[in-house]
């Protein structure tokens, strides 16, 4: 913890206890499987359309995703072969990630979880849509990072059954979220979310981004402590609920501040946000 930069209002053992009674959900054993065979020297297409074709979450997820603007194909995908010969390996991985953290939340009110991984999923696309437009930060990183930033929302939810009373009206404004978690919980989702990602097996660039994405801090932070490579993914995410909050003309979920600083960092003009309109006005279509 950067205590001298950012000050916490917990203490690292008042932290540690909190983390302690939360429990993570377990690591999929088809995320697992899809490792395993993406690690390989000469990971076979074959399994991996095996893998994705035995689900139809996956399966639609899959072919939702090889005919995104993000990846940019002209000629539409019908079937998961064709999807997954053009997804490639990280994004297949982002595939069978996205189902497993949907699957993660059976239980939680089914209404409320569909309009949270709607949004979240269209967030996700726009992160990695406008990361193309952008040297130097992966799409299929910000995908995922988008993906996974917020996801520990629904896991406080099934840890702490105080959690919709207390922070509901809150769930579509992560930013100001946090600051009633720790009130009421002694944690937030920024860290629970930090820690699922370590568990997932996730790059340790979108774990440390996940960490801090809510820290009034970020953008001082040492290198060390979170590298520029994370930092880009958290403002071009920020970059995408902007627009997203434009296009759709809903309430912003960014502040002004936060807004301006992720422009600053990744060097983003005015012009540039009213280009990147048109390109989420497709991925929400």
């Amino acid at each position: 913890m950067n205590t001298a930069l950012a000050p916490r209002p917990l203490s690292h053992t008042e932290l540690e206890k909190a983390l302690a009674a939360i429990r993570i959900p377990a690591y999929p054993a088809v995320v697992a499987e899809v490792m395993r065979e993406a690690q390989k020297d000469d990971p076979q297409i074959k399994v991996l359309t095996r893998i994705i074709a035995s689900d139809v979450g996956m399966s639609a997820t899959a072919v939702k995703l090889a005919n995104s603007p993000m990846l940019g194909g002209t000629n539409p995908v019908k079937s998961v072969q064709q999807a997954v010969a053009r997804l490639g390996i990280s994004n297949i991985l982002n595939v069978v990630i996205a189902v497993a953290l949907r699957n993660s939340t059976d239980g939680l009110p089914e209404e409320q979880m569909a309009r949270f991984w709607a949004r979240t999923s269209s967030l996700a696309m726009a992160a990695g849509v406008l990361a193309r437009k952008h040297v130097g930060i992966s799409p299929e990183l910000a995908y995922t990072y988008a993906l996974f930033h917020d996801a520990a929302i629904p896991v406080m939810m099934l840890n702490f059954p105080q959690y919709v009373e207390h922070c509901a009206h809150l769930l579509d404004d992560p930013e100001s979220l946090c600051e009633l978690e720790r009130e009421h919980f002694k944690c937030d989702h920024a860290v629970v979310g930090w820690l699922l990602a370590r568990n997932w097996g996730l790059p340790d660039s979108i774990a440390a981004a996940i960490r801090y994405h809510h820290d009034p801090d970020v953008y001082i932070l040492p290198e060390r402590e979170l590298p520029s490579s994370a930092l880009a993914l958290i403002a071009i995410t920020v970059i995408a609920e902007h627009v997203i909050a434009e296009c759709t003309r809903s309430a912003a979920v960014v502040g002004d501040s936060a807004f301006e600083n992720a422009k600053l960092f990744l060097g983003t003009s005015d012009t540039d946000i009213d280009d990147f309109h048109e390109l989420v006005a497709a991925v929400l279509a």
